[in-house]
């Protein structure tokens, strides 16, 4: 009964708006919110619009539009050009913060030529756990988050997506090429490229959820927990593949799959930050 009153809650919240452009990147999450707009607002109401970059997994592409037919609605695509700026290949903590503005903001502009009220995004209660300076672009634009706004955690979308028979109800979740790459290393082409080659290996040999985190000549492999021994088990093959690759060493995460491993050394680099300027300040006291 909570998960119903959640999304009753969920309709409520997109009633309000009367009218939407939903950021959709045919994920689970996005997926749902979609099909929850589609409930509830009339079609020529709702406008799902796809970012296209070279952060974006090329075969998700498919997915999104097919997501987006099935569910009836519009579906726009655009390009985005995130690696334009100098700021986001730098790739800084705020890295986040540069894709999410260029977004919000071109997606405003699109609400507005549709005359749109709302743009609206799929961040749930369960993204609040990681470090996600992107929400500072969704605030000063003012985009909403109706998931988040009605309760709705990872599960509970899971739950609601395959009780409405969404095809996404299982979908292993999706991130940002830029995602796989830690803080400090220079993003380029190339490398998102051969990150996205790499994991598509890796799911043809059937591990659906799957990251591979690039640290210049190492790579470390996310899969599930429970597939980790057949991971290792094909260990002779995958190692070959990515040493071809350009890797020269290859690991697996014993701890497996989780969402935004890369931030969890972010306490430790602000503890170091701070431990540098209390000296620089007590040097400098001293001089």
């Amino acid at each position: 009964m909570l998960l119903l009153n959640k999304f009753s809650r969920l309709k409520r919240i997109i009633g309000k708006y009367r009218s939407v452009l939903i950021a959709f990147s045919g994920g689970q999450d996005s997926a749902f919110l979609l099909k929850a707009c589609a409930l509830t607002l009339p079609a020529d109401k709702i406008l799902a619009v796809t970012a296209v970059s070279q952060t974006y997994p090329a075969s998700e592409l498919a997915g999104a539009k097919k997501i987006a037919r099935q569910i009836g609605v519009r579906h726009k695509i655009i390009r985005t050009s995130e690696l334009l700026n100098q700021r986001f290949v730098d790739n800084s903590f705020k890295r986040c913060y540069f894709c999410k503005q260029e977004l919000f903001t071109r997606l405003k502009i699109l609400a507005k030529r549709y005359r749109l009220a709302v743009v609206a995004e799929a961040s749930s209660l369960s993204d609040q756990n990681d470090f996600r300076p992107g929400n500072i672009a969704k605030g000063e634009l003012k985009v909403k988050s109706p998931l988040l706004e009605a309760g709705l955690r990872k599960a509970d979308i899971r739950e609601l997506s395959r009780r409405l028979g969404l095809s996404s109800w299982n979908k292993p979740s999706l991130a940002c090429l830029a995602s796989r790459v830690p803080y400090g290393i220079r993003i380029n082409s190339s490398l998102l490229k051969r990150i996205e080659q790499a994991e598509a290996y890796l799911n043809r040999l059937g591990f659906q959820q799957v990251r591979l985190r690039h640290y210049q000549d190492l790579c470390r492999i996310e899969v599930g927990v429970k597939e980790i021994p057949r991971l290792c088990a094909q260990r002779k093959k995958i190692v070959k593949r990515l040493k071809a690759a350009g890797y020269h060493y290859v690991t697996a995460d014993l701890q497996g799959y989780r969402t935004g491993s890369l931030n969890e050394v972010i306490p430790l680099w602000r503890k170091i930050q701070l431990k540098q300027a209390r000296g620089a300040k007590q040097r400098k006291g001293a001089g």
